[in-house]
């Protein structure tokens, strides 16, 4: 398994070299590995030697996918550890696949066949919504779960996410503004959870996509580098605990996207986002005794 950080020094020598089309299957590497992250999940030394033949021109991204598949096929997989690998490796090797397509349609079928394309093989139910309710324990909520759409509201509900969305007006917004109702509709998608698994990564996928149609300049490696960020972000703007004061909030994802798409400097650091995470006050004395104010921030644990 590749050691964290290795594969983005080595992917980032192709860029550094500047040559573009190096440098575009670079960027959609990292992109697609660091992805893993949102599930915990790491891919092999072997994916990375890949990547590497692929951008510098030596085999073609569905010879790319072949050898990964090969690789697997060759091994007895029976430790969780190494199938979880196996996923990694076959989805992120789809990922870059599908970055590299100048193709998109905007439409609930569409996020449909990014999940198909990048979990056929890997999940039963790749492609298909999701036929029961779900829950599922974040840390930056202290174990509780966000309120996912019933599985039989899912259809209903993207239509008419999508048709409010495609009907929206951008004309009179400024960056700034688009940013922020864009976080909106991402965060909604990702709230409906229309499938069992691999929703962030399909969001994840839809969403360069979607900006790209925008004309906007995405730099990838921001995903590349705060995967499990952009999944805390899409939790935190769709969970209130209004008695703790905790309010649904797509401002850590708009920090998020400003860093994508206009180059800005947010801290991204997930403690931020947990729900004990908070600004305090604190008074201090100074040395000629008068009492001032001191910002701080208190993780409470």
């Amino acid at each position: 398994m590749a050691q964290e950080h290795d594969w983005q020094y080595d992917l980032d020598e192709y860029i550094r070299q500047g040559e573009p089309d190096r440098s575009e299957k670079s960027v959609a590497w990292q992109t697609a590995i660091g992805l893993q992250d949102v599930d915990g999940l790491r891919t092999s030394d072997y994916l990375l030697e890949t990547a590497k033949e692929h951008i510098e021109g030596k085999i073609d991204i569905a010879t790319a996918q072949k050898r990964i598949y090969s690789f697997y096929e060759q091994r007895d997989v029976r430790m969780t550890a190494e199938q979880d690998t196996k996923e990694a490796d076959i989805v992120a090797s789809r990922i870059a696949e599908l970055l590299a397509e100048k193709t998109f349609q905007f439409s609930p079928a569409e996020l449909q066949s990014i999940h198909r394309r990048l979990f056929t093989g890997v999940f039963k139910s790749a492609g298909q919504f999701r036929t029961y309710n779900i829950s599922k324990k974040e840390w930056v909520l202290n174990g509780k779960s966000v309120f996912y759409a019933a599985f039989d509201s899912i259809r209903e509900t993207l239509d008419y996410d999508f048709s409010q969305e495609k009907v929206f007006s951008y004309a009179d917004l400024d960056a700034a503004q688009a940013i922020k109702h864009i976080a909106k509709f991402i965060s909604g998608v990702w709230q409906i959870h229309s499938f069992c698994e691999g929703n962030t990564r399909t969001t994840a996928v839809f969403m360069i996509k979607y900006l790209q149609t925008f004309g906007f300049n995405v730099s990838n490696q921001v995903f590349a580098d705060n995967s499990w960020y952009f999944r805390n972000t899409l939790v935190r703007a769709n969970y209130n605990d209004l008695q703790n004061n905790v309010h649904a909030t797509t401002v850590f994802l708009e920090q998020f996207m400003e860093n994508l798409l206009a180059g800005a400097q947010h801290d991204l650091k997930n403690r931020y986002m947990h729900i004990d995470y908070t600004d305090t006050v604190q008074s201090v004395k100074t040395e000629n005794g008068t009492v001032s104010g001191k910002c701080s921030l208190k993780y409470h644990s």
